[in-house]
């Protein structure tokens, strides 16, 4: 049975889970077999974890795919969970799902995203809209707005951009992002590679990395071809780490921020 679901606050419970009926028509497919369909699904955010998942209610799972896991992992979700394996599309997914312990969230089901760990279910839609990677998080925003600032960035003192036309992305809980138009960046000074990201919020990114000397991380640099339609005026921008590179705006040199990205920038 949904979830009081004409309630939308935020619930907590002693196991440190927060979870949030949604509204949202959520469906997840294994190839061409819908395991979930579901009008009552649940937004968990799990301790220590950034962004949410969903759960939803067992009669609205095809559970008759789902068979207790053989080899269940350790450590992976917040207490101790059940899980499952999934039998479908000509394939066995291990421990593509899982039962949280809360009393809160007693029959209810969660699915591992396939581009996310790069196991589990492999399409989700929300409504007709096919989404990526993890649930958009209701409490937080991304906004692209163009802007007029002087924006400069620099690598090891070379500037590596400088434009009066960026567009500044404001995603709740990072810094702003400056995106900067490519004839205002020295992508020479770039290679071209084959990493790709994936946001829910804005789409697929490319990435360039720095050719030059220097402590320099990989994948400094990323654009977005085909961002998501609320994103579009970052549309083929190139952005710089800000907790990688130097930033001045406005002549002013900002501190490098600390962000979830910044230990992975290290290795």
């Amino acid at each position: 049975m949904p979830l009081f679901p004409n309630e939308r606050s935020v619930r907590t419970t002693p196991e440190g889970l927060l979870w949030e009926p949604s509204e949202r028509w959520v469906r997840g497919l294994k190839g061409d077999v819908t395991v979930v369909d579901s009008r009552h699904a649940v937004l968990v955010w799990e301790p220590d974890l950034p962004v949410p998942c969903y759960a939803f209610p067992r009669e609205e799972v095809r559970t008759d795919l789902l068979s207790p896991a053989k080899n269940p992992p350790t450590g992976s979700h917040t207490g101790s969970q059940i899980f499952y394996d999934l039998q479908a599309d000509g394939e066995q997914v291990e421990n593509a799902a899982w039962t949280f312990p809360s009393a809160d969230l007693a029959g209810h089901i969660a699915f591992e995203w396939f581009w996310r760990r790069g196991s589990g279910l492999d399409h989700w839609f929300e409504e007709e809209e096919e989404i990526f990677i993890h649930p958009r998080d209701p409490h937080k925003r991304v906004d692209a707005m163009p802007s007029s600032r002087h924006v400069q960035v620099e690598i090891d003192g070379t500037v590596v951009a400088d434009t009066l036309r960026p567009v500044l992305l404001f995603e709740t809980g990072l810094p702003i992002r400056y995106y900067v138009p490519r004839e205002d960046v020295r992508l020479d000074l770039f290679e071209p590679n084959d990493h790709h990201t994936g946001c829910p919020y804005k789409g697929t990114a490319q990435y360039w990395t720095w050719r030059g000397e220097g402590d320099v991380p990989r994948n400094i640099v990323w654009s977005y071809a085909e961002p998501l339609p609320a994103v579009g005026p970052i549309k083929e921008m190139v952005a710089f780490y800000n907790e990688a590179v130097d930033i001045v705006v406005d002549g002013e040199r900002l501190k490098r921020p600390v962000t979830p990205f910044t230990a992975s920038l290290k290795s």
